[in-house]
């Protein structure tokens, strides 16, 4: 690796001469003669060796795949103890280059495919840089209803907020869908809004480059005249500047604005209110923004609506004790349908690494649902999944004395266990007689490794 990097030139300098960057090497020679009058030291204080350092321990802690030089987290961190003076001595002068994202693309729960572009090491290690300098500027600019990609915010807080204005009389909700949004941000509108906050200019043609950088697919470079690529760590930060925008005009006109990532959902107390919503929202969007609105995904709904109204996964309901957070119905088929694959007999071949990879799905799943109000629900899964379980042992012992001798040991009386072991009754029905219960319980199932869905669930759920 090591070889063909050096063969190919020290951190991407060849590509430096493409022919698309030759205005872009002039307007760098203009900043660097004017730097003085730039921004204070922010372009060194993204360099400071320890800002750079930091990022990358933050891009080897989230791994990732290789980009287009092939070029690994591992063998990264002894080229940059090698070059780091090297990169740096060219960003100063203007002269660095990014390579071209690798296009991956990954399917979509719903269909289709999320394209994603893939940075080298070195260029998710400078994204990271900047965007660790850049996030103390913008945090305290953005809008209050904005809870995508930023420090102490979540999904959890984004459905919360909703809850808080639906109990404010805030009942319909117009829900935006945006079509790809990452790849079709404006860069000439986002290079302007850079500019409003990020005086030095050196850093936003560094931001420039990167926007610019181009697509890799099928070994040929693609140009980008817009987007900022899913899969690059300035993306995030870059996503939540852009509509930052569409945040305050909304919340300018009194209107209640939630939104995480490109998920938007804006508030109103009555159905004619959000049709009037929906339109002006979807036109600020289009004229303003040059984004694209998905009409058919985009409407009006009520908050209530039990399969209509969705927000990253969550749905609201309402009863007699007031308004609650609940799981939308989707979510909780998706979350069925997986763990019955991981719970098959045919997947279970042996059952404890079976149990360690439900735990670590449903804790997952969980840490994220916990929010939401779904006792009942929970204790009806938890009881099928106990079940799916014990039919996974009961096939692994085949014969009839590994059965009996099983039951016997975890104290099911010999002629029930008798009984049981010789029964030429499926699976299913087997494992729901007593003598089943009574042997595989739930005390040692949970000493065996089994995750109690209902416990787990009470515990995350009773912190909120």
């Amino acid at each position: 690796m090591a070889e063909n990097t050096k063969s190919s030139g020290c951190l991407q300098r060849d590509s430096a001469e493409h022919e698309g960057y030759a205005k872009a090497r002039r307007s760098f020679n203009l900043i660097w003669k004017e730097r003085d009058s730039a921004q204070p030291k922010l372009l060194e204080a993204i360099l400071y060796k320890d800002n750079f350092n930091r990022a990358y321990k933050r891009v080897k802690a989230n791994k990732g795949a290789p980009g287009v030089d092939g070029m690994t987290i591992e063998e990264a961190l002894p080229y940059l103890q090698e070059h780091q003076q090297e990169l740096t001595t060219r960003i100063y002068r203007g002269k660095y280059t990014p390579s071209p994202v690798r296009r991956v693309e990954i399917p979509k729960p719903d269909g289709g495919v999320r394209k994603l572009g893939i940075p080298t090491v070195i260029d998710r290690t400078l994204q990271q840089a900047i965007t660790q300098q850049l996030v103390p500027i913008y945090e305290p600019l953005f809008a209050d209803g904005s809870y995508g990609y930023r420090p102490n915010r979540d999904a959890k807080g984004a459905i919360l907020k909703v809850k808080e204005y639906a109990e404010q009389g805030y009942t319909y909700a117009v829900v935006l869908d945006l079509s790809k949004y990452f790849d079709t941000i404006n860069h000439e509108i986002l290079i302007n809004l850079l500019r409003k906050n990020v005086k030095d200019e050196r850093v936003v043609q560094l931001i420039k480059r990167y926007l610019k950088s181009g697509v890799m697919e099928n070994g040929v470079v693609i140009e980008t005249e817009e987007g900022s690529p899913q899969g690059g760590n300035l993306s995030p930060l870059l996503a939540n500047i852009y509509l930052n925008e569409f945040d305050w005009e909304f919340l300018k006109r009194g209107v209640p604005c939630i939104r995480y990532a490109d998920d938007i959902v804006l508030l109103a107390k009555s159905r004619k209110a959000s049709e009037r919503l929906l339109e002006s929202s979807t036109r600020y969007l289009e004229e303003k923004l040059k984004l694209t609105v998905n009409r058919e995904k985009s409407r009006t709904v009520s908050v209530f609506a039990i399969r209509n109204f969705k927000f990253l996964g969550f749905a609201l309901g309402r009863n007699r004790s007031g308004i609650y957070v609940r799981v939308h119905s989707k979510s909780w088929e998706k979350f069925k349908s997986k763990l019955k694959e991981l719970s098959s007999r045919k997947r279970c071949q042996s059952i404890k690494p079976s149990l360690e990879r439900i735990k670590v799905y449903a804790r997952g799943w969980l840490n994220y649902y916990g929010i939401a109000s779904m006792k009942s629900n929970m204790n009806d899964v938890n009881g099928r999944l106990y079940h799916r379980i014990r039919m996974c042992i009961w096939k692994q012992w085949k014969r009839v004395r590994t059965r009996y001798r099983n039951l016997r040991g975890m104290g099911a009386p010999k002629d029930l266990a008798w009984k049981a072991a010789n029964s030429r009754r499926g699976y299913w029905f087997t494992t729901h007689t007593v003598v089943i219960n009574m042997a595989m319980t739930k005390e040692r199932l949970i000493n065996s490794g089994f995750y109690d869905l209902a416990t787990a669930y009470q515990s995350v759920h009773v912190n909120y």
